[in-house]
């Protein structure tokens, strides 16, 4: 048998049949056998963890990097080195909010180039839906676009403007024929503006803003996505989901049989608006962070399934741009940064919930895979990419903003204690983060 480049044993390696002893061969960057721990094969180098346990690195397919454009938000090299802190060995990249957003061939073709030796963990690029770019989607996907990205409400962004359900149908029509998944931010207007205007109430309270996105919002929006689906056959895949209600209609459209998958966000399984401060604009998000039995229907709707994954919908902002001087929620960016954490924070609210490892594994790993068609992601088994996580699942660690690789220091998360601490990650088989260090950066590529 050929000799591997490396062995990593482990007595908690977490692959598709559960928790178990194994040594992962590693040849080419690539799993090459998967054995009882006891019983590793010839290797040029071997890593025994012991007891930290080894995942398949996390594929975030819910990342606003912003590069090119607005690198003061953030950029490719700081978003990939805080995705490799935090176990993230794949990130997909939405088509907003860089400059020029992503709804053309010649745009994909400046982001992966600015891309270019630039990332420490893998990439890919979600396309944007916008009126009146159907003719590109074909390109876009033919150029490498894994998918398509739309909005129903304004974006924040001007140059990415929403669709109406008169753009909905042609461009659902032709990705269907590409068989490419829709992503949708399923709010829709109509709901917002029947809402309690944010101008009549206080702008510094949290209360202002929960008013103001109305989980009828979400609710109307995917009626309209389920309606769609069923007509055009589209894939549809609903991001955020931030509403209890939001799970009853998902759990009728999979029974019909209609193909639509979603997923939730680690600040919507940690946090409860009943716990967000008023002048707390690190909390802004849309749609917003809801009641604390929200929380809990979420984390059952992934128990259960009717949600595919969750994903971070890491979405930074200097500090100007977050008004966290003054706390105005109205005017604040809507957004939480958290690539570095989504591990941790979605495990400590797994493991108080009597969930495992494998679970987490199936919602950050497995299942955003598939959603962007990475066939050699997201598993620890032969002859998918060894990309992989070392994982102390019993640690606990206070987040100090000041040491996240992001771009800007600013979390909901801070001073909190998460549990869960990564070790070491690895690309390809290459360490990428080790204990805090980057051994080797630059080394990601365009998955297509």
């Amino acid at each position: 048998m050929e000799r591997a480049d490396l062995v990593i044993s482990s007595t908690r390696v977490v692959t598709p049949q559960g928790v178990v002893p194994a040594a992962v061969a590693i040849t080419g960057g690539v799993i090459t056998s998967v054995r009882a721990h006891g019983d590793a094969p010839d290797a040029a180098r071997y890593l025994d963890v012991g007891t930290l346990a080894v995942l398949p690195g996390v594929v975030d397919t819910h990342v606003h990097v912003n590069e090119p454009g607005r690198t003061e938000w953030e950029g490719f090299e700081t978003a990939t080195r805080a995705a490799a802190a935090g176990g993230v060995t794949t990130i997909v990249d939405m088509p907003l909010n860089s400059i020029p957003v992503t709804t053309t061939v010649a745009a994909l073709e400046l982001k992966a180039r600015a891309a270019a030796g630039r990332a420490t963990v893998d990439y890919g690029f979600w396309g944007g839906v916008v009126p009146g770019n159907r003719d590109q989607l074909a390109p876009l996907a033919r150029a490498g676009a894994l998918g398509f990205k739309c909005f129903l409400v304004p974006s924040g962004i001007d140059e990415f403007q929403p669709v109406a359900e008169l753009h909905l149908r042609p461009a659902m029509t032709k990705l269907a024929e590409l068989d490419l998944p829709l992503l949708v931010h399923a709010e829709l207007p109509t709901p917002i503006a029947r809402a309690t205007p944010p101008s009549t109430g206080d702008p510094r309270r949290y209360a202002t803003h929960l008013s103001s996105r109305p989980p009828a919002a979400e609710l109307e929006a995917v009626d309209l996505m389920i309606a769609l689906c069923r007509e055009t056959a589209c894939r549809v895949h609903i991001v955020h989901v931030s509403a209890a209600a939001t799970l009853d209609r998902l759990r009728e459209a999979r029974r019909a049989g209609l193909h639509i998958t979603a997923e939730t966000c680690p600040h919507y399984l940690t946090f409860a608006a009943e716990e967000i401060a008023d002048r707390a604009t690190a909390w802004k998000c849309a749609p917003p962070i809801r009641e604390r039995q929200v929380r809990e229907a979420l984390w059952g709707g992934l128990a259960d399934g009717v949600l595919d994954l969750v994903a971070s919908d890491h979405s930074p902002a200097p500090a100007k741009l977050k008004c966290l001087e003054t706390g105005d929620f109205v005017r604040a960016w809507g957004g939480v940064a958290s690539l570095e954490l989504s591990l941790a924070a979605t495990w400590t609210g797994a493991r108080a919930r009597g969930h495992g490892l494998p679970d987490v594994a199936r919602w950050l790993a497995e299942a955003p895979a598939r959603l962007a068609g990475l066939a050699r992601k997201g598993r620890i088994a032969i002859g998918y990419d060894a990309d992989l996580a070392v994982f102390d699942p019993d640690a606990p660690f206070t987040v100090e903003p000041a040491r996240l690789r992001q771009r800007h220091p600013i979390t909901p998360y801070a001073g909190m204690t998460l549990w869960g601490v990564v070790q070491q990650t690895f690309v390809r088989g290459a360490c990428v983060y080790d204990d805090g260090e980057f051994p080797v950066q630059g080394i990601g590529r365009w998955v297509r």
